[in-house]
């Protein structure tokens, strides 16, 4: 349960704008007692807990006559509760009408045409409900156009339009014959939907003099809503986070009508704040390591979501609006959703294209997506969190039977992202494994137009992931490095099972947990590295931190030996403004490590060649696209459409490619042969610790390097 915010108002417990407002709301909620005391009379029995009891034949049941007994000596309550749904909605609705200056003597007296939003699908039954029994005149006999009886209808009728926006029923070209006949006969007309809009006749739309949408529980209201449940008002209020984010399903959990007022509060408290994921276990943003930009946009987004919840930004100036975050599988694109709302303190709507798609129709599918955006607008300001959204095709990639379904759901998608101001305080997050199948017009400005990719964590990033979840009172003097290194290309999902379990069998040993627990988790059965394959690695991996700084090729981070190999991490900007000298210099660092071996062995081996992420496949397809994209090769200033184009049918190509491969290597080979001692130390230094950060590698080629010659260093001549 939340602790009382220092921003909550004071424990009075008035009408939030007057009396007036409380006024036409308990007389809604009378209405509804009084209709609840006739419901029960109709029963002839019933306990004072409200609970419908039948009537008894016979006198065989021992325990039913010591039960009767008792209820017959206890004195009757004059207090009829109300359901608590019902309760709700009819505060909620009473507040919307009265916003609008004479609506209820016009309901009453003359024939307005009103469009009422519910914004959710779990309203409108509720809804149509209250509006059935406190709208009208009492001698008012109500009849609902969605079904049909505009034959039926005369001057003492009123009319109610109810959509439930699920069906091919629900769209504006449906039911305007009978709402002509309505306003023909000139009666009050009532149109309920989650989005009146899109759901109800469009001549019902066109005629609505007013359009209202539900109003939200504030403080007040749900006071009122007790006390129609239970006969009191509270004295204590629920915590405004957890305000926003109750459902009406919530309340009649809540709401036991023998429970005092204050224990309903809590009641909800408890269960609502079952559902505030924010609030829940796992870390904030700031604990967690290996996000890179998206931890900083992150914070940032968190910062200014906690400024315009106390009102020191408004959301015009607010500029961390939507992210769509990308990144294989495990990477943490969920936590990372998680941990921003807590870090922010607020909600986490959590939904995936997959729920939305798990309805059987159409509109089932397209009232999903709605209700998501109404749920995240009502406990805004939150995160909304949509997951898998590739799932959402991209429309120019649609093809057959299926594109009118489509482009259905990405055309309302489409128009609910972008009305991003009538959407405030909601922070929309997105995320997916193919960045490349979303469609264009998501990335837009005003929607997603801020992208980010998650990569798999580095050494570093792992050491931080793992000292996490092994929390800092498990190990606090043993170094993370080595379980880093063991698990790197791995995720921080992969890190998370692998505490876990060696956790597990620690606890089932009765013991602490030991690295070589962790160690164990994390290899499965793989073993290090034999020495002679780890020596060779050791020398690959300096190869490319010798050539990349001679070359002055990119940012080296780290290098690293783990039990499938090793890792040369180099970071550069692969963009518009790079040179043909910077594209052959980054050829000549990835050949670097093979030709490392080379020097150093005699003879390099496969390991630079295995998969499309090796460096003979990088260094390739560099040289490649020199040749038919960047026009910088033997072509001249001419792109070849698809550069996947089957090299061998342009004639010419493949011996340019390979010529330039060759230049590459032989510059890779001088710098190595002259940079020897760097080379060695570096390979050493590698060898015994398995990791050398970019300033253990700045500090060896210090004090190793010599003075490169400029023969060694310069580019190849263009092959033309």
């Amino acid at each position: 349960m939340l602790a009382p915010s220092s921003l909550l108002p004071s424990t009075d417990l008035r009408p939030h704008d007057g009396a007036s407002s409380d006024q036409l709301a308990r007389a809604f909620l009378q209405h509804l007692a009084q209709d609840e005391r006739k419901r029960l009379k109709a029963t002839h029995r019933s306990s004072s807990y409200g609970i419908e009891v039948e009537p008894i034949l016979g006198d065989e049941d021992a325990v039913e006559r010591i039960v009767a007994q008792e209820e017959a000596n206890r004195p009757e309550s004059a207090h009829v509760p109300v359901p608590a749904d019902l309760a709700a909605v009819a505060v909620m609705l009473a507040r919307a009408i009265e916003a609008e200056p004479g609506l209820v003597r016009r309901l009453r007296r003359e024939a307005p045409v009103v469009a009422l939003a519910t914004h959710v699908t779990d309203l409108v039954e509720p809804v149509r409900i209250v509006a059935e029994k406190c709208l009208f005149r009492p001698d008012t006999k109500v009849v609902d156009l969605a079904i049909g009886r505009a034959r039926e209808l005369s001057r003492r009728n009123a009319a109610l339009f109810v959509c439930d926006g699920v069906g091919r029923e629900a769209r504006p070209d449906k039911g305007n014959e009978v709402i002509g006949t309505a306003l023909h006969v000139r009666i009050p007309i009532v149109g309920i939907a989650p989005d009146p809009k899109r759901q109800l006749p469009r001549d019902l739309m066109r005629s609505a003099e007013h359009r209202i949408a539900l109003a939200s529980l504030d403080q007040t209201s749900l006071a009122l809503v007790v006390e129609a449940v239970v006969g009191g008002l509270p004295t204590r209020r629920i915590d405004t986070n957890l305000l926003r984010m109750i459902d009406i399903a919530d309340l009649p959990v809540a709401f036991r009508r023998t429970g005092t007022p204050d224990a309903c509060i809590e009641a909800l408290e408890r269960i609502v704040s079952a559902k505030a994921e924010y609030l829940g276990v796992g870390p904030a943003l700031e604990e967690l390591d290996g996000y890179g930009e998206a931890k900083s946009w992150g914070l940032a987004a968190a910062a200014d979501l906690q400024a315009y919840r106390i009102g020191r930004l408004s959301w015009a100036e607010f500029d961390h609006r939507g992210l769509l975050l990308s990144g294989p599988p495990g990477v943490g694109k969920t936590s990372f959703a998680r941990a921003l709302a807590k870090s922010a303190r607020v909600p986490l709507v959590a939904t995936s294209v997959a729920e939305w798609n798990a309805a059987d129709y159409l509109s089932g599918t397209l009232q999903a997506i709605r209700k998501v955006f109404a749920q995240a607008k009502a406990q805004a300001p939150c995160i909304l969190f949509i997951d898998e959204l590739d799932g959402i095709s991209d429309r120019g990639q649609i093809r057959g039977e299926y594109v009118q379904y489509w482009t259905q759901i990405v055309n309302l998608f489409l128009e609910l992202l972008a009305g991003v101001d009538e959407r405030p305080g909601v922070v929309v997050v997105a995320a997916t494994n193919y960045p490349e199948k979303i469609d264009p017009a998501v990335k837009r400005a005003g929607r997603l137009d801020r992208e980010i990719g998650i990569v798999k964590p580095d050494t570093a990033a792992l050491a931080q992931i793992f000292r996490h979840h092994l929390g800092r009172e498990i190990l606090p003097d043993a170094p993370m490095l080595p379980l880093a290194l063991a698990a790197r290309g791995m995720t921080g999902a992969d890190v998370e099972a692998f505490v876990r379990r060696a956790k597990g069998t620690a606890r089932r040993n009765g013991r602490a947990v030991t690295v070589e627990e962790v160690l164990a988790e994390i290899r499965q059965g793989r073993h290090p590295l034999p020495p002679t394959i780890r020596h060779r690695v050791a020398i690959h991996e300096a190869g490319h931190a010798v050539v990349s700084h001679a070359l002055g090729f990119g940012t080296l981070v780290d290098l690293s030996l783990h039990d499938n190999g090793g890792q040369a991490c180099l970071e550069f900007a692969a963009d518009g403004a790079a040179t043909l000298y910077e594209l052959e210099a980054a050829i000549a660092s990835l050949l670097a490590g093979r030709i490392a071996e080379e020097v150093e062995l005699g003879a390099g081996s496969i390991g630079a060649g295995f998969g499309v992420g090796s460096d003979l496949a990088m260094a390739t397809a560099i040289a490649r696209d020199i040749e038919l994209t960047y026009g910088l090769g033997h072509l001249g200033n001419v792109v070849v459409e698809a550069a996947s184009t089957d090299m061998v049918l342009i004639g010419g190509l493949l011996p340019a490619i390979a010529e330039r491969l060759r230049r590459a290597s032989d510059r890779a080979r001088n710098i190595l042969t002259e940079q020897r001692a760097s080379l060695q130390a570096i390979a050493r230094a590698l060898e015994e610790t398995g990791y050398l950060s970019h300033e253990d590698i700045d500090r060896m080629l210090s004090s190793t390097a010599t003075q490169v010659s400029a023969k060694a260093v310069a580019s190849a001549e263009e092959v033309r």
